[in-house]
């Protein structure tokens, strides 16, 4: 059996029918969602403007400070493919919570986490505002290890791509012709100058995929590293990143009190 998680054409089709669906259940009259320049906020944007239309569709591009390259390319994707875009400069939000919390202290991880929450905090402002839903951008590839923010990115109504790992992403992306400019840019959660996906996690995508697929199948350690084609001690480093993280995957836990608890056995 081969390792790799691959991306079927019909994944396209059963996404869509899941935003439409979120969509319409909710009642509200559209979709926001931080657009980044990078492929997995083009992706999920593709995909909202292909299912419910793109006058439904509203992108926020949240850089800190001008944004560079990676504003000009939202930019220009919001216009290929016809959603209204805007742009909300975080940097005065976020200086001035930093001054607050006396955030200089702190080391980078926590700064850029500060970041992220007020990424979303603006979003959900938007959606409020204009009856519209939040729609996450984050792939499975990084909620599975925790490679995200508790209520910053993964604050969303809806996550489309959440159950698609980076490299299905990537290959959704080029099967529905996003530019070659997003599609091969290299992975960055744009927390703090000169930060790279890979490069902070220590695994290339194609590396982690493989291994989280083993993991999603139940397979032992050994028999991963084997088919995987990746050493036994990442394996148990991806393992245990998944362990920790389960807390990001939960809504905050409650102690069973009643007959059926919220978060336990209340399932709606």
């Amino acid at each position: 059996m081969e390792l790799v998680p691959r991306y079927r054409e019909e994944q396209v089709f059963i996404i869509e029918a899941f935003i439409v669906h979120s969509v319409q259940e909710s009642g509200r009259n559209g979709v926001i969602l931080g657009l980044s320049g990078g492929i997995d906020s083009a992706l999920v944007a593709k995909l909202c403007a292909d299912s419910i239309g793109p006058e439904r569709v509203l992108a926020l591009a949240l850089p800190d400070g001008k944004g560079g390259r990676d504003l000009k390319d939202a930019r220009r994707f919001a216009k290929a493919i016809g959603i209204e875009f805007r742009i909300v400069n975080i940097g005065p939000i976020a200086s001035a919570l930093e001054k607050r919390v006396k955030a200089a202290e702190a080391n980078i991880v926590a700064r850029g986490n500060l970041r992220a929450r007020a990424r979303m905090t603006v979003l959900y402002y938007g959606a409020n505002t204009e009856n519209r839903v939040v729609m996450g951008t984050g792939n499975k590839s990084e909620i599975l290890i925790g490679y995200d923010t508790k209520f910053g990115d993964t604050g969303a109504d809806f996550m489309p791509i959440g159950d698609l790992y980076k490299t299905q992403v990537q290959e959704m992306a080029v099967h529905l012709g996003l530019p070659n400019e997003i599609v091969e840019k290299t992975p960055t959660a744009g927390l703090w100058p000169g930060q790279t996906d890979e490069g902070e996690l220590g695994i290339t995508y194609a590396d982690l995929d493989r291994v989280l697929l083993g993991i999603e199948l139940q397979m032992e350690p050994e028999a991963i590293a084997e088919k995987a084609q990746v050493p036994l001690e990442r394996v148990r480093h991806v393992e245990a990143l998944v362990s920790a993280s389960v807390h990001k995957r939960k809504p905050p836990l409650i102690p069973k009190l009643g007959v059926r608890t919220v978060g336990l056995d209340w399932r709606e």
